[in-house]
């Protein structure tokens, strides 16, 4: 830190964070983070959902990390929670998916079918 203006971006920054974590939100983001989330590549998988929900001042949604959801073999996992609809469940989740389910499902309310579970190959 070298200035006064630094302290309070980095604050102004971290009470975003929280304020993301509040699960009082419409829309719960689910992150996997049990160890078997954590080796098949969930950190950057949350970080990308913090950061694009953030971007996009999706101010209804919540991101928030999990333990073991139960499936290691579909890691990294992601459920989201909306009020009145069935909860989505995305596997195989990395970067890039974090990024499309963000800009369809949160943003434009429209299910990236090809990433859920039981449309799998």
């Amino acid at each position: 830190m070298k200035s006064l203006e630094e302290l309070k971006k980095l604050r102004d920054e971290s009470i975003k964070n929280i304020e993301m974590r509040n699960t009082d939100k419409d829309v719960r983001v689910v992150v996997g983070m049990a160890t078997c989330g954590i080796s098949a590549g969930a950190r950057p998988v949350l970080a990308t959902f913090v950061e694009e929900v953030a971007k996009r001042n999706l101010n209804n949604v919540s991101v928030v990390q999990t333990g073991c959801i139960g499936m290691c073999t579909y890691e990294p996992i992601v459920e989201i929670y909306a009020p009145g609809k069935e909860k989505v469940t995305y596997i195989h989740v990395d970067s890039e998916k974090a990024k499309r389910i963000v800009s369809e499902h949160l943003a434009n309310n429209r299910v990236v079918v090809e990433y859920t579970i039981g449309s799998e190959n």
